[in-house]
């Protein structure tokens, strides 16, 4: 089986890739020559998520899935939420996403936190949409030297480490992305 993956994020893919079973040949999108930057101008991530995978779908006639992934914050209201890979502007800078988040939360006790990954599967002219949320909260201090994103500062409800303390099959069993993803491969594998 052949699909896209609708990214060109080489961490995400290689997370992603790592949890597929060998009989599915992963593609990015810069693996199918989609140089293009697909917007995300949807209000929720599942909006983005669906947005990615049907822009593959028409432009390239390829089975595709993509994902969108929020960090919803308790105590600002679920921000950055669909806003999160530009919570500091433009420029994707997880530094600056992150270094804004922290200064936000200066001062607020209720550092709790989630991550929700929605992955919308657009194959043989249908969507479906998997969800995969992890609880959490925010550190104080940017923590580990592994993942990406907001992975410095989260830490998972019940675990001591942060995401980017913890190896990538640690996330992988636990995370937000993980969870979806095993939702998508248990339709793929039916």
């Amino acid at each position: 089986m052949k699909l896209v993956f609708a990214t060109h994020n080489k961490n995400k893919f290689a997370e992603v890739k790592a949890m597929l079973p060998s009989y599915i040949e992963l593609f990015s999108l810069t693996d199918i020559g989609c140089t293009e930057d697909i917007a995300e101008t949807a209000d929720t991530i599942e909006g983005n998520a669906i947005l990615k995978a049907n822009y593959v779908r028409e432009h390239y006639k390829l089975d595709c899935f993509a994902d969108d992934t929020g960090l919803e914050v308790k105590a600002l209201n679920n921000e950055p939420g669909v806003y999160s890979a530009r919570y500091a502007g433009a420029s994707n800078d997880s530094s600056a996403n992150i270094e804004k988040l922290l200064k936000n939360l200066q001062g607020k006790e209720d550092r709790s936190a989630r991550f929700k990954t929605a992955i919308a599967l657009s194959m043989n002219h249908s969507e479906i949409m998997f969800l995969g949320i992890c609880e959490g909260e925010i550190t104080e201090n940017l923590r580990g030297e592994s993942g990406f994103g907001y992975d410095p500062v989260f830490k998972p409800t019940g675990f001591d480490k942060t995401f980017a303390e913890m190896t990538l099959t640690q996330k992988s069993e636990i995370g937000h992305r993980g969870k979806a993803m095993r939702q998508l491969i248990d339709y793929l594998s039916k």
